[in-house]
């Protein structure tokens, strides 16, 4: 087994492990419907950086850390997002660390090939 193949096996044992690691169920849906339950990393925070003027402000900023073989396990692909208002999104939803539900679409995609990650940027989505 290579560095790669090792990397994206470690990838799995850190990102997906809901006992004693940063798992988190994630349920994501694509825009055909198909829907998928997996455990990632997800975060919400309250404080975002302003990039004309480089300070701390008040905002919100989620996203979510997926391992990519586990989206084709759950048979979906590569999350994107979508511009289009009239299209479906790519819809995530978790829970915080109380137990309330909230639902995103996917803003922007991030994927790295070589390790076998994707990270998507979300907003709100009702």
């Amino acid at each position: 087994m290579g560095l790669r193949e090792q990397a994206e096996k470690d990838l799995g044992a850190i990102l997906e492990d809901g006992a004693t690691g940063f798992g988190w169920p994630i349920t994501i849906t694509d825009p055909a419907g198909t829907v998928g339950t997996l455990t990632g990393f997800s975060d919400d925070i309250a404080q975002i950086i302003d990039p004309d003027t480089g300070q701390a402000v008040s905002g919100r900023l989620a996203s979510v850390a997926l391992r990519m073989s586990s989206l084709v396990l759950e048979g979906l692909g590569l999350p994107k997002g979508i511009a289009d208002t009239g299209s479906k999104p790519w819809v995530i939803q978790f829970d915080d660390i109380g137990g309330t539900p909230y639902k995103f679409k996917v803003s922007q995609s991030n994927p790295d090939r070589a390790l076998g990650l994707v990270v998507c940027l979300l907003e709100l989505y009702e």
